[in-house]
């Protein structure tokens, strides 16, 4: 969700495993942010990324402060489930149903190749982005890279940059293109980097995985997002079962998993 809370990169840090760092690269924190971003363009061409989709992406960028602080500030989330679904999914039901009806074929497909109801996509499309709306402001290349260069959770944030170059250099989308959250969460339903490569599909068939403005291409990536997590077919998701907990993949905190499902269950009964 395009908001100061980033529970997914959060929940992907816990479950990052530390690795050597190759020799050329530089540390987190030490000598100049420009010093760590050559050994980590270095990395980069080591790993395969062209010269040019670096040059394109990194050329320029600078440290940002102000997504450091956001990264250590972060506010225990402490709303009650009835507190966040009362705040935001009144608002977005006549959208929503509006929504499920605009994009009714598509969602037809989805569901079918995916087994996921379109009503789970679009809630979690209206609650992450107010459906495109709200992508963030944050240019993501930037982002990662400062929260990479910070010792925080630095390898985390090395792995997503070199990610979000992979998507760059696939052709899905341009570097430009790329603003979000300040986590790095991207596109229309806030992927991560990590989660935009191994999910992303093309569904509009213009052979390019655009998250950013191609509506077909954000559901049916996010319906494949959660069948890749082990959507149960025709099973509700009530609290305590299995899609449930696949919900819970999309983003850890129980309040939010179980927003998702609410509002789900009331685009359902929307007429």
């Amino acid at each position: 969700m395009a908001t100061g809370f980033s529970i997914k990169a959060v929940a992907l840090s816990a479950l990052l495993a530390v690795h050597a760092a190759p020799a050329f690269a530089a540390a987190c924190g030490s000598g100049t942010f420009e010093g760590w971003l050559d050994d980590f363009k270095k990395e980069a061409a080591a790993k395969g990324i062209s010269q040019t989709v670096i040059a394109a992406s990194l050329a320029g960028v600078t440290f940002d402060k102000a997504v450091i602080a956001r990264d250590q500030n972060q506010k225990v989330f402490s709303q009650t489930f009835e507190e966040f679904s009362g705040r935001l999914v009144p608002p977005r039901i006549t959208r929503g149903s509006n929504m499920l009806k605009q994009y009714g074929s598509v969602l037809g497909r989805i569901e079918q190749t995916y087994g996921v109801p379109g009503e789970i996509i679009v809630a979690i499309w209206g609650l992450e982005t107010d459906y495109g709306v709200n992508l963030g402001k944050f240019q993501t290349v930037r982002s990662l890279a400062s929260l990479a260069y910070d010792c925080r959770r630095s390898e985390l944030f090395k792995a997503e940059l070199m990610d979000i170059l992979r998507v760059i250099e696939r052709g899905d989308v341009a570097p430009q293109d790329l603003r979000g959250a300040w986590a790095g969460e991207v596109g229309q339903t806030q992927f991560m980097p990590s989660s935009y490569v191994k999910y992303a599909v093309d569904f509009d068939g213009n052979g390019r995985r655009d998250l950013v403005r191609s509506v077909p291409d954000v559901l049916a990536s996010t319906a494949n997002f959660l069948a890749g997590k082990g959507w149960q077919r025709g099973k509700d998701w009530e609290p305590g079962s299995a899609n449930f907990a696949v919900i819970k993949e999309w983003n850890k905190s129980d309040v939010y998993a179980r927003t998702i499902g609410y509002f789900a269950t009331q685009l359902t009964r929307a007429p």
